[in-house]
């Protein structure tokens, strides 16, 4: 039996370990886009855009691990289709590959700021490519405009003020992730920014974004203008699956599957970024968490072996910012009573109830806390 798994980030590293530890002899293809090999992509919004770590410090694992393991790598290949009936993925370059079973971890791609895509000195950041390119233009930047204050937003504009750049965080939410965390955990993170001296402006966005002279000039939805030297844009990700068109793979909001990662298709798996699990309330629901990835990988390898796939796991997101971890232990819920259990102007503890159940911790600076009070995520509040 041949494995092929497409997608040589995170979730696909982790599904060939998962195979390999369960067991699974037979052939292992891992299939990347990028001719890089695999790395870790939290650190791009950090470490390495600060210059502080490198693509060695990153890597997932090193060659010897996948030669170890008999994992083989074709690495800058991007498939551009399959065709389950014949069990045959298509490359760009022209090959095809065989598979008996497939994995699909093609993650995400980052969403474009419409007008912007073609403007010099604008940039998105998903890939290490993507990093690096934005580390260039930094070199001459004295002010930067970040578009969008979700994870990636506010990690950015805080590694670029760490730089000592003037930042400008625009979000047309009411505060910095909003809908992660609700406004009133929000409001807290927004602390961090303008003790930072970074420019947040919330509750507006960019109407238009042109190049003026050597300058990057946004003109917000309030009529403000801010001239930057360079331009991040943090507005969301898409699902990279337009590969799978004709398939007969279903797909919405990423690759839907079923609670254990099935696709619609039989011998088709997808995991990771872009695969939608259906969830216990009978919706399928992409989560796009560094830890989500490893778990669910877990559970497609032991599917596919017909093993037993182990207890259900908490979502967990973690971000760091201005040299405080964040951490999130569940979901908050929209209609999720919050309670900031302490604070002290900078760290910060909090609990979220809905239905009667305590459905998150949400901590800032107090892990060992948040770590004692995340047992009780799930059971009655109280």
């Amino acid at each position: 039996m041949t494995v092929v798994v497409v997608g040589a980030g995170l979730a696909g590293v982790r599904v060939a370990e998962e195979l390999r530890r369960a067991g699974y002899d037979g052939g292992l293809v891992l299939v990347g886009a990028e001719s890089t090999p695999p790395y870790d992509r939290p650190p791009l919004s950090k470490e390495v855009l600060r210059g502080t770590r490198s693509l060695a410090d990153i890597r997932l694992r090193d060659d010897a691990f996948f030669a170890d393991h008999d994992i083989t790598l074709r690495l800058g290949s991007a498939v551009t289709a399959v065709e389950p009936r014949r069990k045959h993925i298509l490359l760009a370059d022209g090959d095809t590959l065989r598979y008996d079973r497939l994995v699909v971890a093609t993650g995400l791609r980052a969403r474009a700021l419409p007008g912007g895509e073609s403007l010099p000195g604008v940039h998105t950041l998903r890939s290490l490519d993507d990093c690096l390119a934005l580390r260039q233009g930094l070199d001459e930047a004295g002010a930067a405009l970040v578009v969008g204050a979700g994870f990636i937003g506010c990690e950015v504009a805080a590694s670029l003020r760490e730089l000592g750049l003037t930042v400008h965080l625009v979000e047309p939410q009411p505060t910095p992730l909003a809908g992660a965390l609700g406004e009133r955990l929000g409001e807290l993170v927004a602390r961090w920014h303008r003790k930072a001296g970074v420019d947040l402006r919330c509750g507006t966005g960019v109407a238009e974004l042109v190049r003026s002279g050597r300058k990057l000039r946004a003109t917000l939805t309030d009529g403000a203008d801010i001239d930057s030297d360079v331009v991040v844009v943090g507005i969301g990700s898409v699902p990279e699956s337009d590969w799978l068109a004709g398939s007969g793979i279903e797909v919405g909001d990423g690759v839907l599957c079923d609670e254990r990662g099935r696709t619609t298709v039989a011998d088709v798996w997808a995991v990771g970024d872009v695969a939608a699990w259906l969830g216990p309330d009978g919706r399928h629901r992409r989560v796009e968490h560094w830890t989500n990835a490893g778990e669910q990988a877990r559970v497609v390898a032991r599917d596919m072996l017909g093993m037993p796939c182990g207890e259900e796991f908490l979502p967990y997101v973690w971000s760091d910012q201005f040299g405080l971890k964040l951490q999130v232990f569940g979901e908050v819920v929209p209609d999720a009573d919050v309670t900031v259990e302490e604070d002290d102007g900078r760290r910060f503890l909090a609990t979220c109830v809905a239905e009667g159940r305590l459905v998150a911790v949400v901590a800032a600076g107090m892990a060992g806390k948040a770590a004692r009070l995340r047992r009780r995520v799930g059971q009655p509040a109280g």
